[in-house]
């Protein structure tokens, strides 16, 4: 089955969307329950950058730039391009300047590649005429100037007449997340994201999922219909509560390797603005794997700071990048807190954009961070293990077993393969990317062992 052929389920936001194409007309707003009358504060700055020709260049390798440029506040940058199929063969490097600081950084990489984290060829949000080509953002922090330089990779050999290209439409994007949601009363951490909480260790909890999968649901916005009040947080729950709660949501009884849900933020806690997304949610068949990414945003962020990066990278995947919401199902910072992603039910097989060809029967959890020669914190590999257990023990599949997905079209695999896989893989398994960097790659073996056994096996 193709990526094109997929039988995925609709489902909406609110019963006013019901009726909706896939993408709404431009500027066309659709209510959600639950949503602000007004939108979340953030913004996007998009600043074109200055392209120079080959023969200004000493190795006849094209460039780009943006000369030191004070702006409006920012957290996140990212440099965007028109065509989304075109690459970025070169380097982009980046330095800022702090609010209230007259010093620079010193200039920082940018991940070039980032088509590897994308919606499935052939689909409607891969074909959507919004989506654009980037690099992966970068996290510098409260900064209010900026300055970049972009050069082609140069040519070599018998190429080296032949000048290297960037690709059209370069910009630089400045995100800024907005401030943090107003604390809830009854959330014993909202004042302190990376307060003590003897569930944050234990990341295993379970999901008040109902049968209805727009009843009590802070990702459908069915919550607010229901007379109910969004969560900012699922709490964790022992393996007895997340066995019942299962069972009395979907009227069926559950497996023998049901795992304890770990606690969970939800999008309502890290403070998404549901009208940025598309209303709509896209659904596929099942959960068989969970691919395992860094965002390779940096590590320069503190965990109170994880939800402002959380909300800079979602509105980086839509408003720069056209996706329909962030790519990623589920997200990790550094201290272990578990975040929900993409919105519709952390318990329901909710198709992402985080593993190119691979979307289909899986399920993407990414890591705040870059983890190329940086080791992942232990309560990073503590979180996935437990998180693991609990998504992939809804659906029976053994972390440390293998399962068969059909490749949707990429670098690695061509459309159509049937490939054998981990059930818990690294990204790199299923497309040619150092993603999730070699460090946290080589921690999956563990990863898996541990995930196993939290479910029983």
């Amino acid at each position: 089955m193709t990526a094109s052929a997929l039988s995925a389920s609709i489902a909406v936001a609110c019963a006013a969307a019901l009726t909706l194409p896939f993408a709404a007309p431009a500027g066309a707003t659709t209510p959600r329950a639950g949503s602000p009358a007004t939108p979340f504060p953030g913004s996007t700055q998009s600043l074109r950058l200055n392209q120079l020709s080959a023969d200004r260049s000493t190795d006849h390798s094209a460039a780009a730039g943006l000369s030191r440029r004070k702006v409006k506040p920012f957290s996140l940058v990212g440099v965007v391009w028109n065509d989304k199929k075109a690459h970025l063969d070169g380097t982009v490097q980046v330095r800022t300047r702090p609010v209230g600081s007259a010093a620079w950084t010193g200039w920082q990489s940018v991940e070039t590649r980032n088509d590897d984290h994308a919606p499935d060829p052939g689909t409607a949000e891969a074909e959507s005429s919004a989506v654009r080509g980037s690099t992966a953002p970068l996290w510098v922090g409260d900064s209010d100037a900026v300055q970049v330089r972009v050069r082609a990779k140069a040519p070599t050999g018998s190429t080296r007449a032949a000048a290297a290209s960037l690709p059209k439409g370069l910009r630089l994007d400045l995100v800024d997340p907005g401030p943090d949601p107003d604390p809830q009363p009854s959330d014993p951490t909202a004042a302190d994201p990376t307060a003590a909480d003897p569930t944050a260790a234990d990341p295993t909890a379970a999901d008040p999922t109902t049968a209805d999968p727009t009843a009590a649901d802070p990702n459908t916005g069915g919550s607010e219909s229901a007379g109910q009040a969004e969560p900012t947080e699922l709490p964790a729950l022992s393996k007895d509560a997340t066995v019942a709660e299962l069972e009395q949501s979907t009227g069926t009884k559950a497996g023998p390797y049901v795992a304890p849900r770990p606690r969970i933020v939800t999008r309502k806690g890290w403070g998404a603005d549901e009208s940025v997304r598309e209303p709509a949610v896209l659904y596929t068949d099942t959960v068989k794997a969970a691919f395992v990414h860094h965002t390779a945003t940096g590590n320069n962020y503190t965990c109170a700071e994880a939800p402002s990066l959380l909300r800079g990278i979602y509105r980086y995947h839509v408003k720069s990048l056209g996706w329909r919401d962030i790519g990623y199902n589920f997200v990790i910072d550094k201290c272990g807190t578990i975040y929900e992603g993409r919105a519709g039910g952390v318990t329901k097989p909710v198709q992402g954009a985080h593993t190119l060809g691979f979307n289909s029967d899986s399920t993407g959890v990414a890591v705040l961070g870059t983890f190329t020669s940086t080791n992942p914190p232990a309560a990073v590999i503590t979180a996935l293990s437990r998180f693991s257990a609990w998504k992939l023990g809804l659906t029976g599949a053994d972390p440390a077993g293998k399962t068969t997905l059909v490749s949707g079209g990429g670098n690695r695999y061509q459309e159509g393969t049937d490939v054998t896989l981990n059930v818990i893989s690294g990204h790199r398994d299923g497309f040619s990317t150092e993603c999730p960097g070699a460090r946290l790659y080589a921690k999956l073996g563990a990863i898996r062992s541990a995930a196993a056994r939290d479910q029983g096996r």
